[in-house]
């Protein structure tokens, strides 16, 4: 199995300024999909762009999300709703060059109603989420996990 993307990048105008060229950008998919990125706004970038940074966290949140409802769909547990408000941070390695040094994963998942789930279950469901992950299994900073510990079941019957 193997994956693809087209990134795509031309010069505006010729600039003698380093910091001057544009980082827009688009990213095409191989489902056909495409975006457009740039760099963060604190390098130069537009803000109204992702950046290579989202695209990380973003990658690591999605993959995670669904290792976690292909297990509870596994274990015949119906999730209505999964929502996370992830976040990454920039630090310097050992050589001091910046890099992503961690992600923190903020997941809040909704049972269906009657689905009874105990804490320890679902922290259980996450661990092995997140060593199953193939974004997670593929990067080298530290990516924690946050639980929201209300997760409640839903009150309608979706």
């Amino acid at each position: 199995m193997s994956f693809n993307i087209h990134l795509n990048w031309s010069s505006e105008a010729a600039v003698s300024e380093p910091t001057a060229f544009c980082r827009d950008h688009t990213i095409s998919f191989g489902s056909g999909q495409q975006v457009n990125a740039s760099s963060a706004p604190e390098y130069s970038g537009n803000s109204q762009f992702i950046n290579p940074e989202e695209s990380l966290l973003a990658a690591l949140s999605s993959c995670h999300m669904l290792t976690f409802l292909t297990i509870a769909h596994l274990k015949r547990l119906a999730v209505v709703s999964y929502s996370d408000h992830a976040q990454a941070e920039l630090g310097k390695n050992a050589q001091g060059k910046l890099f992503v040094n961690k992600m923190t994963l903020n997941p809040k998942i909704v049972f269906a109603a009657g689905t009874e789930v105990s804490d320890e279950v679902i922290e259980k469901i996450h661990e092995k989420s997140h060593e199953n992950c193939f974004i997670a299994n593929s990067l080298n900073s530290e990516t924690l996990v946050e639980i929201a510990t209300d997760n409640t079941a839903s009150t309608n019957n979706e």
